[in-house]
């Protein structure tokens, strides 16, 4: 009997490679003979890493998001965890009167916004008591009711699937009712938390996967709230979209993306290089624009070996209005040449 848990492919993100999975995979596979080892060096929501999990002997996961760290420790990290222990707390948290719920920083700032304010008491409640009895708990127990609370607030968060706005409307309430993760034990992971141009030059793996953010907008703004609410330091937040102080910026968003990008290449220790990468550089809105050319990629990827470049119709994630005709995916797959 299949266990009902929310598996980590079962959140909106910017860029998710859920549909893309199979295609993925099956290219690396026929491109990339013999290869043991993967690194997913922009995890992002960890599907692409976890389907590598399946079919490599060692895996290395990194992405710089304090939220996206948390929920790879949670789905896949091994360690003492009493699912019994975990299951009995969700339970207490769904047993919640919601009259019973004091005002708290979440409901403050986001109540009537990104969700109801009766929703908003309860998830700030529960992050709370998550710290709160977090002496009692392991630190993968921890990680997993975190990433379970976020997995469950994305399905009813009153926005587009990101928090760089939310929609201008009525909210109606919704029950908040937690249901848990899909949480494994995978002995053949290391995780990181790192800036990849770093961490490239620390690690190596026999395919290096690399799916680095496209246009301007940048991650760590765009899922603020999260950041916010793994971090739980009950930052000023400022603007309409109420976001704390910028950190952790990346310069893939920026004029320096070709620059970063040439970085990281040029020192990965690997045989392959995979990069996904898409046509939204032609997209009519600014933010939406690519920051590295497709040009531009094939001529850095030379300089570490012979490249294909195969492609894959997709209709694109797009949370705003901008209109991506004929829009594609690309894998650019690197043989690298032998030192």
């Amino acid at each position: 009997m299949e266990r009902d848990c929310l598996t980590i492919e079962k959140r909106r993100y910017i860029g998710c490679k859920a549909k893309l999975i199979d295609w993925i995979f099956d290219t690396i596979q026929r491109e990339a003979v013999g290869a043991l080892s993967f690194c997913d060096i922009f995890a992002g929501t960890g599907v692409v890493a976890s389907r590598a999990i399946e079919l490599y002997n060692s895996i290395v996961i990194n992405d710089f998001l304090v939220s996206n760290n948390v929920i790879y420790r949670a789905f896949f990290e091994c360690g003492e965890y009493d699912e019994v222990k975990v299951n009995k707390i969700i339970s207490e948290f769904n047993a919640l009167d919601d009259n019973e719920i004091e005002e708290n920083y979440f409901s403050r700032n986001f109540g009537g916004k990104y969700y109801d304010y009766v929703t908003s008491k309860r998830i700030g409640y529960i992050r709370n008591r998550i710290e709160e009895i977090k002496d009692t708990l392991t630190a993968k127990e921890y990680n997993v009711l975190i990433a379970t609370l976020i997995y469950n607030i994305d399905r009813i968060a009153n926005t587009l699937g990101h928090f760089d706005a939310y929609i201008k409307k009525y909210i109606r309430q919704q029950q908040l009712i937690l249901k848990p993760i899909d949480v494994r034990c995978c002995p053949n992971v290391e995780i990181y938390r790192e800036d990849s141009n770093v961490l490239a030059r620390t690690i190596s793996a026999d395919v290096v996967y690399i799916d680095p953010p496209y246009n301007s907008r940048q991650y760590s703004r765009f899922y603020h709230l999260y950041e916010t609410l793994v971090k739980w330091d009950e930052p000023e937040l400022f603007g309409v979209a109420l976001k704390p102080q910028a950190e952790n910026m990346s310069d893939y968003c920026t004029v320096k993306a070709a620059s970063a990008f040439e970085d990281l290449i040029l020192n990965l220790k690997t045989k392959y290089i995979v990069v996904s990468y898409n046509n939204t550089y032609k997209s009519k809105s600014s933010s939406s624009a690519n920051r590295i050319t497709t040009e531009e990629i094939i001529n850095i990827l030379n300089k570490r070996g012979s490249t294909k470049i195969l492609e894959h119709s997709h209709q694109y994630f797009n949370a705003g209005k901008t209109d991506f005709e004929n829009h594609k995916e690309y894998l650019f797959v690197t043989k690298v040449y032998e030192e």
